[in-house]
């Protein structure tokens, strides 16, 4: 049996964990969280905290394994590519990897290599660098972690007033204590979920997406098919985006925004495969391609084959963005799920606290509906979470709209 290591084991970590051991290769993985879920598939499991690369370097070459690869989560790529680059195992370059992580070089790299006309981003690491840069800004802009992951600390900045207190958020809450501030796009978000293989790149799907009300603008959920009447045109720039960037190898998600007048314009870049159930089931119901297998084939050095399996589906995905409280009892999910035809996954528990929902990390789970009709897929997944939402019984039962 090959073993692979995967990076990071928490809910989203664990379908690709349960799935590599499906599939016949011996699993292990690591994260710094004891009660971690998916520790409980692994053959074997070690508590490390998965930014450290080189505690995780070490636990790899005891190990001796034949793969490496992180999932849905931006936080392990660079110890993935680390290990990769030192073990000599198939995986991205650790340069580019260094590019990827941090969302100003990214910009940047677009720009200068004219992926897209986002042409004002700076960098901050202090407050005091404003003074310097500010009398050039031009409103609306929007303010990141440069490391950012899950839309945290993100938000529309329209004037000078709210500058300072935006930046200061997004440096507490990034990991090498950078803020990127970039041009406000005004226009409608999707999710593109792209492979690369021996340099070649395979666009697998392009997601319409749901996303809050300004000023968060976090991810409700996806669907495919998009809706979008530009699809390839969308590919082409993810193409160009992605070999400008130099990514050789594995996964990659972006979001891409596309303006009234057509215009695509990259959001951001994870060089991983998506989080928010896109990679396990969003994809490989939506296409037909058996992404996670490819993925994990392709981190141990096996031949893959980007072929669809089946004929992809209307899919609909929303995240549990619930009402905020501490739960006392939960409905009869599976009364929900038979009613609306949806799957439900959850982390919800009585004595479970339901934080208002500002970014993806505040969902409590996902709904995913599946049916010949879009409307039908749309209406069935909104109505299932509704009932979720309305049926949990809360100490606190201030209401939340979204």
């Amino acid at each position: 049996m090959k073993k692979i290591l995967i990076i990071g084991a928490g809910f989203l970590q664990a379908f690709v964990i349960r799935k590599a051991k499906e599939m016949g290769y011996y699993t292990i993985t690591i994260d710094k969280n004891p009660n971690s879920i998916g520790f409980n598939y692994a053959h074997e499991y070690e508590e490390i905290d998965i930014v450290d690369q080189e505690a995780c370097l070490k636990y790899a070459i005891s190990k001796n394994i034949d793969g490496v690869l992180t999932a849905a989560t931006d936080y392990g790529v660079l110890s993935t590519a680390y290990i990769a680059q030192q073990m000599k195992l198939p995986g991205l370059d650790y340069e580019v990897a260094k590019i990827i992580k941090n969302k100003y070089m990214v910009r940047r790299t677009l720009f200068e290599n004219k992926v897209d006309d986002v042409a004002q981003y700076y960098e901050v690491s202090n407050i005091e660098a404003l003074d310097e840069i500010s009398a050039g800004i031009h409103f609306p802009v929007m303010i990141k972690p440069c490391d950012g992951s899950g839309s945290k600390a993100a938000r529309r900045v329209n004037s000078i007033l709210e500058l300072e207190s935006a930046c200061e958020e997004a440096i507490k809450a990034s990991l090498i204590g950078k803020a990127l501030i970039e041009d406000f796009i005004e226009g409608k978000e999707y999710g593109v979920e792209s492979f690369v293989n021996n340099r070649e790149v395979h666009v697998l799907g392009v997601m319409g997406k749901y996303m809050t009300n300004p000023p968060n603008y976090a991810e409700l959920g996806h669907c495919i098919p998009s809706q979008l009447g530009i699809e390839e045109k969308v590919k082409e720039v993810v193409r160009n985006a992605i070999n400008a960037l130099g990514i050789n190898f594995g996964a990659v998600n972006m979001d891409v925004l596309v303006t009234k007048d057509n215009r695509v314009c990259i959001v951001d870049v994870g060089a991983r495969m998506g989080g928010n159930l896109i990679g396990s089931h969003i994809i490989p119901i939506g296409t037909g391609i058996d992404y996670m297998a490819s993925l994990i084939q392709a981190a141990v050095g096996d031949s893959i084959e980007l072929k669809t399996q089946n004929p992809g589906r209307n899919v609909v995905t929303r995240l549990l963005a619930l009402e905020s409280g501490k739960v006392i009892n939960l409905p009869n999910l599976d009364e929900i799920h038979e009613k609306y035809h949806v799957d439900i996954y959850h982390q919800l528990k009585v004595g479970s606290v339901i934080r208002e929902y500002q970014n993806n990390l505040d969902g409590c789970g996902y709904v995913v509906s599946v049916s010949n009709d879009i409307r039908e897929a749309v209406k069935q997944a909104e109505e299932a979470k509704k009932l979720i939402d309305i049926g949990i019984i809360r100490e606190n039962n201030r209401k939340q709209s979204f």
